[in-house]
């Protein structure tokens, strides 16, 4: 895994994520990007932004639907401005970020995994790029680059599992935990899709799915 990191870098480069201000930003996108692309949730954060609405109190106060009008374009607005003030009156109601980032890891995660709307990924999201502790985020970008890689045997293989294969083969680090996933999604956006453009990878001579032939369409 390191060798997949190491050369994801080389190629690609540092890809400064998570894009966001604040520790708030990066967890209002964290809610705000479940089931839409990135694109749409930069658009519901620049409404945010001009309505001064990114701090825990005022996302707290705004009129319901003041704030699903402004996401709206993040899609599933109903649910996410209700999942955005739950998530802001947790964070008022346990002390902000200097008080939670003082919990064990794994208890921050059981207290987020708590509320409603946050899955293992938007959790994780927020532990490593908001309260900047050492663990590893998995997506469906993951799964498909490993299970090409070989380093997985489907990519129905269960969250945890797989955070934990990962956080096993490698230093415990912030930063390259952060940087590791990044490049990842940068990567299976470039190369690694669905349908997989393979001329000019950097990983195609270790990837098992190339050398199998299964990268139907793609460049030999």
């Amino acid at each position: 895994m390191r060798t997949v990191f190491d050369r994801l870098f080389r190629f690609f480069g540092p890809q400064y994520w998570w894009p966001a201000e604040t520790k708030f930003e990066v967890c209002v996108g964290s809610i705000l990007t479940q089931n839409t692309a990135w694109t749409n949730v930069e658009r519901a954060i620049h409404n945010l932004k001009k309505e001064n609405l990114l701090s825990p109190y005022a996302i707290v106060q705004v009129p319901d639907e003041r704030l699903r009008e402004l996401i709206r374009p993040a899609g599933f607005f109903n649910q996410k401005a209700e999942r955005l003030k739950i998530f802001a009156k947790f964070l008022i109601d346990n002390g902000g970020f200097e008080k939670l980032s003082l919990l064990p890891l794994y208890s921050l995660r059981e207290k987020l995994l708590n509320l409603k709307g946050v899955g293992r990924e938007t959790a994780d999201s927020m532990i490593l790029y908001a309260f900047e502790k050492p663990i590893f985020v998995v997506d469906a970008y993951t799964k498909r680059l490993f299970y090409r890689m070989g380093f997985i045997d489907s990519e129905k293989i269960d969250y945890d599992v797989l955070r934990e294969k990962v956080e096993r083969s490698l230093p415990k680090d912030i930063e390259l935990f952060s940087e590791f996933h990044a490049l990842i999604v940068k990567h299976c956006k470039e190369f690694c899709r669905k349908k997989p453009l393979c001329e000019g990878c950097p990983l195609i001579d270790g990837c098992k799915f190339w050398r199998n032939g299964a990268a139907q369409g793609s460049h030999r």
